[in-house]
């Protein structure tokens, strides 16, 4: 390998195929999957590792899942050494050996190219049910992990492209839902997608002249994060963000707090004075703490750097175990992910006094809303997060305003809203109303933006015989007050254009006037066709 003359247009090249390839596996999982929180939500990640479990690209639909493939990758390599063949396919979920949530179920694919080891394909997204002493995983009542789900560690669930069926039988019998398995066959066809390419890029250029470029492109990319270090002045740096509530005793709060040290182009997160892990479930692993240190400060830097394993290599994150970012075995840490928005606001009150151009004021905290029952209409069961009411605003930046309706920041805007029809056909709950309500900002120099409210009836009053018989004519619900709850959006976002917008009266006499904004009609917007055509007036 060292003879390899490294081509830099070619590390280029390679780079943006590994990019490429992940993007497709990506699009696999969203068209194959049958969960809404996959393929309507997109609540995924799909990556490349090379030989040693080491990131090549990933597609990080949700940022907080992504940085954990790699870590998990890099154990399973470990864990099998000798006995990975070509065929073999591996789950994986256990938070107590690097995994980050328990419905977060991941499959790991071996790529080989002419009996040698080259790579693998692998892909994680949030089941709808993974066990456990209630439906769709989350236990608020939960003080140990065995209340929350059916642990997964390592398992080599196909060997030789033969399905070991006692396993699979195994995992699956203590899974309630069947749409599950389902969807971790889809995981398992993206898998091979990446398998397929990846294996035929390494064909097309050698395996001795493509682990060259993948070594410069690692290169490449730890120099593009040093550079980004190197901006921030050197020094320590500390901030503290809160977290409310541990499901357990009322009013309780525990503090996040981190030390970050830059000194030459390297960074260290340090959370040794977070405070102790709570008796409930709302605790993070290892993993998902360290993946939302690093969403958080991806937020800072070049966004234009490869995410690769060199891109993490001059950052370190120390989080002691016992501490709520990092909890002791066998504590229960579904809520682990959601840690995130706490996390992330330390992080940003630490590194705001040196970079105050990059940091964002806090995003919306969680609303975690999980629906489960059973459909009537299907006579089965069903689970649905609700991620149409958990998408609230992000914080501004110094110079510009946040995002509407762009969800938490764990996902970093990567999560998608459910489309409403499809969500009312998957779940027995109709979608009443949906709104982006005018006055959530907060009054800063540059306010944050609002979320969106939305209204689901639920139980027998959700189903009334007038609301199905509107739905059967095809008729729509119109939104309350949406022509002028419109107006007031433009209004607002338009100030210069509106003087007179923060007087009520004034406000009145405009609409009076029939000023008005033409309704957003929603999915299927009806045009209306001018009365006389542009250059064909006077032809009749």
């Amino acid at each position: 390998m060292a003879d390899v003359k490294v081509d830099k247009v070619l590390v280029s090249i390679i780079g943006r195929a590994l990019k490429a390839i992940s993007d497709e596996m990506s699009i696999c999982m969203e068209k194959t999957t049958r969960s809404p929180i996959l393929c309507e939500a997109k609540d995924f990640v799909t990556g490349l590792y090379d030989a040693q479990g080491r990131m090549l690209e990933q597609t990080e639909n949700l940022p907080i899942l992504s940085f954990s493939l790699s870590p998990v990758c890099q154990h399973i390599a470990q864990k099998f050494r000798g006995e990975i063949y070509p065929g073999d396919v591996f789950f994986h979920n256990d938070v107590f050996s690097l995994g980050n949530q328990n419905n977060d179920v991941a499959a790991f694919k071996p790529i080989f190219v002419d009996d040698t080891l080259v790579g693998w394909a692998a892909a994680k997204g949030h089941m709808a049910d993974i066990g456990g002493a209630v439906r769709g995983g989350y236990n608020p009542a939960a003080t140990e992990v065995w209340q929350e789900a059916l642990r997964i560690p390592a398992v080599k669930v196909i060997e030789r492209g033969k399905l070991r069926r006692d396993v699979w039988d195994l995992i699956f019998a203590n899974i309630r839902l069947p749409i599950v398995e389902e969807d971790m066959r889809a995981e398992i066809g993206a898998c091979t997608v990446g398998e397929r390419r990846l294996a035929a890029l390494v064909r097309k250029y050698g395996l001795e002249r493509f682990e060259a470029h993948k070594q410069a492109l690692f290169e490449a990319s730890r120099r593009m994060m040093e550079a980004e270090i190197r901006a921030i002045p050197e020094g320590v740096y500390e901030g503290e963000g809160q977290v409310y509530y541990d499901g357990k005793t009322p009013g309780s709060r525990y503090t996040i707090r981190v030390k970050v040290t830059v000194k030459d182009g390297r960074i260290v997160f340090d959370y040794g004075r977070t405070d102790p892990q709570t008796t409930g479930f709302v605790n993070g692993t290892y993993t998902s703490s360290a993946s939302a240190t690093l969403l958080t400060f991806l937020q800072m830097v070049n966004p234009n750097i490869p995410h690769n394993h060199g891109m993490t290599e001059p950052i370190e994150i120390i989080i002691p175990e016992g501490t709520i970012l990092n909890a002791a075995y066998p504590a229960a840490t579904t809520f682990g992910n959601h840690l995130c928005p706490p996390n992330a606001d330390a992080i940003m009150r630490a590194l705001a006094p040196v970079i105050p151009g990059r940091v964002t004021a806090g995003w919306n905290n969680l609303l975690c809303s999980l629906s489960t029952g059973q459909d009537t209409r299907k006579n089965e069961p069903y689970v649905d997060i609700l991620f149409m009411g958990l998408k609230g605003g992000s914080g501004a930046m110094r110079d510009c305003d946040g995002y509407d309706h762009i969800g938490m920041i764990d996902a970093s805007g990567g999560l998608l809203d459910q489309d409403y029809e499809m969500f009312e056909q998957q779940t027995p709950a109709p979608a009443a109303q949906a709104r982006i309500p005018g006055r959530l900002r907060g009054p800063g120099q540059v306010p944050r933006r609002p979320g969106r409210r939305n209204h689901l009836p639920h139980g027998r009053q959700g189903h009334t015989d007038r609301h199905l018989r509107r739905r059967r004519r095809g008729a729509r619900l119109r939104p309350v007050r949406r022509r002028r709850r419109h107006a007031e959006l433009h209004r607002a976002a338009t100030p210069g254009r509106h003087p007179a917008s923060a007087d009520n009266q004034g406000h009145r006499a405009r609409r009076a006037g029939g000023n008005r904004v033409p309704p957003a009609c929603g999915r299927r917007r009806r045009l209306r066709r001018p009365e006389t055509a542009p250059g064909r007036e006077g032809a009749e």
